[in-house]
């Protein structure tokens, strides 16, 4: 292997995941009752979930450049190659600090190659980039060959996505206060996606959950790319029934042959809450 692929924990894969594909992963923190937590495990989440549903609060911060620069030079000085593939700088400034690590490494390193791809995308979204990526490294392509990949390929990353609670969107700006109060009160369901920008963005309203479910599974129907979509990615804050009552309407309606199926992680939970469910897969457009 020439080269290493460099992620964060903004990708929401188990750590199985990570050693599967043979990825180093860098984290983002999060802030919980006075902890500093950069390993999620599942029991954690699961307190975290809890917690956020009996009004617990919970903030996070961004990788700075000098946790980036550690995780490439360990590969740098080995003499190997590095791709970057980093959480969405519409919504964080994770891909900053990993660029300005990447510029002084390359002083350091003049003969290595330091690649760092701003995904525009979050969640399983990232993940399914940064796992596409993996298998393009397996089947025996470059450094180069991958990262342009990626850069040619993720705005075909569709991200959908519901949360259960408004009253979490609000504390987040994202709704306002009247919206979320009139909303909770008709049981309506907003829909988002992750734009080109990588900014989160609304884009419909379903009445009740199960229709704001059928809203992510039409969405597939609507932009998937065909014969690319045999593995999707699903994830939950949760909410694990909901995960699978929308990945077998997936599977019956098109007929996909895997549906990965993973938490989402602690620091995009820690805003989008309990109950949020997100649909990632390629699609002609966003």
């Amino acid at each position: 292997m020439a080269f290493k692929i460099i992620t964060d924990s903004g990708c929401d894969f188990p750590a199985s995941m990570y050693e599967e594909l043979g990825l180093h992963m860098v984290p983002l923190s999060v802030l919980y009752k006075d902890r500093t937590i950069t390993e999620y495990s599942d029991d954690f989440l699961k307190e975290l979930y809890d917690g956020m549903r009996a009004g617990e609060r919970a903030s996070t911060s961004a990788i700075n450049p000098e946790g980036w620069a550690c995780a490439m030079e360990q590969y740098l000085s080995q003499g190997l190659d590095v791709l970057v593939l980093a959480f969405s700088s519409g919504l964080s400034t994770t891909y900053q600090s990993a660029v300005i690590a990447a510029e002084e490494l390359k002083e350091k390193y003049p003969d290595r190659k330091i690649r760092v791809v701003d995904t525009l995308c979050a969640s399983l979204g990232e993940g399914l980039l940064v796992w596409y990526a993996a298998k393009k490294q397996q089947e025996g392509l470059d450094v180069d060959q991958v990262a342009d990949w990626t850069e040619n390929n993720k705005l075909n990353l569709c991200h959908h996505f519901t949360p259960d609670d408004l009253m979490h969107l609000k504390r987040g700006g994202r709704v306002s206060a009247a919206t979320a109060v009139a909303g909770t009160l008709l049981q309506i369901k907003p829909v988002l996606h992750v734009d080109n920008e990588g900014h989160l963005i609304s884009i419909g309203k379903a009445r009740g959950r199960k229709a704001a479910l059928k809203a992510l599974c039409d969405a597939m129907g609507d932009l998937a790319l065909p014969g690319e979509n045999e593995t999707v990615f699903i994830s939950h804050g949760d909410c694990l029934e909901d995960a699978q009552y929308l990945a077998d309407m997936i599977k019956e309606k098109y007929g996909t042959k895997e549906v990965f199926i993973s938490y989402i992680g602690a620091v995009i939970g820690a805003h989008a809450g309990p109950g949020t469910i997100a649909l990632f897969f390629l699609g002609d457009h966003r």
